[in-house]
């Protein structure tokens, strides 16, 4: 059966501050987990002014997850307890599996006009996998291919793959895709997704309207006054998209603006999550556990794991 994706809600990212003393926008995460299974946090890190982001985020461990930071203008200096350090920037993506264990430090650093923009998103492990060796990948912007469709929408693939093109992350176990795609002004877009797979579209420019739902009142708002008659009927920068099931989305775009979003799907793990902070396993015994040795310095399991 043949059946487009329908709104089932819509995200307002909001105002948050993280690490050290970043500033950014939170897109989902830490409430209602369930509904991004396998995914757990986006955050927003876009910004113009240095003083917001510089003080970065120090070490710090992770256990459990997969951290994707996918970094559009400025750089990113990073290190790990695996011995990787390194930079990335415009274009580049840093897509690590923390899995039992892993430190490292992300300290942002503004391009020549003090501009950082880039995005983190967080993807949970399964309990299979979340002990499993922690890996790291640094994918540089010109290992990320980019195809253009005929109606002149163009789609990078990081993960995943589009018009028969694979993008260069792969053997990831729950079968994620990650497309930042663009689609020109007075345009329409159709795109097939896996059924079953979690599906979700961040707007990060211009205004769009998803699976041609143009009622604001259609579907549920989360921070939208329910009093509040002034309801855009096109969604905008920083808004995110939760669709529910089917095979494919569709989006258009109005007469004078295109419009660019990240488009994320996967399988989800359907477990019981224990959340805390960096750490995310199944059960409460497992986070207290991992904070136990943690401070007795057991925490890290592997030393070395390098892919490029």
């Amino acid at each position: 059966m043949d059946k487009i994706r329908k709104i089932r809600k819509v995200f307002k990212s909001k105002p948050t501050i993280e690490g050290a003393g970043v500033h950014l926008k939170r897109a989902f995460g830490f409430g209602e987990t369930p509904l991004f299974d396998p995914f757990l946090l986006l955050d927003d890190f876009r910004s113009d002014n240095p003083r917001h982001f510089l003080p970065g985020f120090p070490w710090h461990p992770h256990r459990g997850i997969e951290t994707i930071t996918y970094v559009l203008a400025g750089d990113v200096e990073h290190g790990d307890s695996m011995g990787n350090s390194g930079v990335i920037g415009g274009g580049d993506v840093q897509w690590m599996t923390a899995g039992s264990g892993i430190t490292h430090q992300e300290m942002p650093k503004g391009d020549g006009l003090g501009r950082l923009e880039g995005f983190q998103l967080w993807a949970n492990l399964p309990a299979s996998h979340k002990m499993m060796d922690p890996r790291y990948r640094d994918v540089k912007s010109d290992r990320i291919p980019v195809v253009t469709s005929d109606n002149g929408v163009t789609m990078r693939i990081i993960c995943g793959s589009a018009n028969g093109t694979n993008g260069p992350v792969t053997d990831i176990v729950t079968d994620p895709e990650y497309l930042d795609i663009t689609v020109p002004a007075e345009t329409e877009f159709s795109r097939s997704t896996k059924p079953g797979h979690t599906v979700l579209a961040y707007i990060i420019e211009g205004k769009a309207c998803f699976c041609g739902e143009k009622n604001p009142f259609g579907y549920e708002a989360e921070g939208a006054n329910y009093f509040d008659f002034q309801r855009e009927s096109w969604l905008t920068n920083g808004s995110l998209v939760l669709f529910g099931d089917g095979e494919w989305i569709k989006v258009s775009t109005t007469s004078d603006e295109r419009a660019r979003f990240l488009l994320f799907s996967g399988k989800p793990i359907c477990e019981p999550v224990a959340w805390y902070g960096p750490i995310v396993m199944n059960t409460r015994e497992e986070l207290e556990l991992a904070f136990e040795e943690y401070h007795k310095g057991t925490f890290i399991k592997f030393h070395k794991r390098v892919l490029k």
